[in-house]
């Protein structure tokens, strides 16, 4: 739990701001969603628009088979990416999101003898999550949706590895989709914005364990989970 100690400060700190933030209007000349007439069905809304957007993310692995990882902790990496956003009201929106986000865990199987405690296994996603935005201030908003994740890349103690176990001489493969849940909360201040979102992966990271290099200990029951921090700068249309 300690390596989650700065996102869960960044996240508190942005949870505290936010009733600060939901007494301004952003700066001056910055028209509000409620300015927009009702008329355009929100395609004229200060929602509707696109940007990029990256930041902290500070990833973990859930699941019934990480009792048997040792020095499990969280790997602290980045995500960066564009998003576009279409109000069709002042207060509802939907954002489709395509991201390059580095993700995986800290921990120790036990299979490679040559490596003492944890080690980061780092997972490389193409990530495209589809949100139902709804903002609670005008410029304060709560988002969920679901998400699909693209592995490309897998390092294990720093050295790359094959997503698939072809040629049968690994102990195991990663999946290479994942799916998923992202819920969290995003202010803004005129075009800037600044959020937190925690995302949690329903699919197992692993597959197709050889039990007969590994023994009879389970690795494959393991999920991704990410807790993330960002900042974005967005275009109205």
């Amino acid at each position: 739990m300690k390596n989650l100690t700065l996102p869960l400060t960044l996240a508190t700190g942005l949870l505290l701001s936010v009733p600060a933030l939901a007494q301004t209007t952003g700066p001056d000349g910055v028209r509000s969603s409620t300015d927009y007439p009702a008329a355009s069905g929100g395609s004229d809304s200060r929602n509707t628009g696109f940007g990029i957007k990256g930041g902290f993310t500070a990833a973990h692995f859930r699941g019934d088979d990480k009792k048997n990882y040792s020095d499990e902790g969280s790997y602290n990496t980045f995500h960066a990416g564009v998003y576009a956003q279409y109000g069709f009201s002042n207060k509802f929106s939907i954002q489709p999101e395509l991201l390059y986000s580095r993700q995986g865990f800290a921990g120790n199987n036990g299979l490679k003898s040559n490596v003492n405690g944890a080690y980061d296994t780092r997972l490389d996603y193409i990530q495209v999550p589809v949100l139902l935005v709804f903002n609670i201030f005008d410029n304060v908003s709560i988002h969920a949706g679901p998400q699909v994740s693209l592995l490309t890349k897998v390092r294990e103690n720093g050295v790359e590895r094959k997503l698939a176990n072809e040629d049968g001489k690994l102990d195991y493969a990663y999946k290479s989709l994942d799916y998923g849940l992202a819920t969290g909360i995003e202010a803004r201040v005129g075009p800037a914005r600044v959020g937190g979102r925690y995302v949690a992966g329903f699919n197992d990271i692993i597959e197709d364990q050889d039990f007969a290099k590994t023994g009879n200990r389970a690795l494959t029951n393991i999920k991704n989970g990410a807790f993330q921090v960002y900042v974005g700068i967005g275009f109205n249309r």
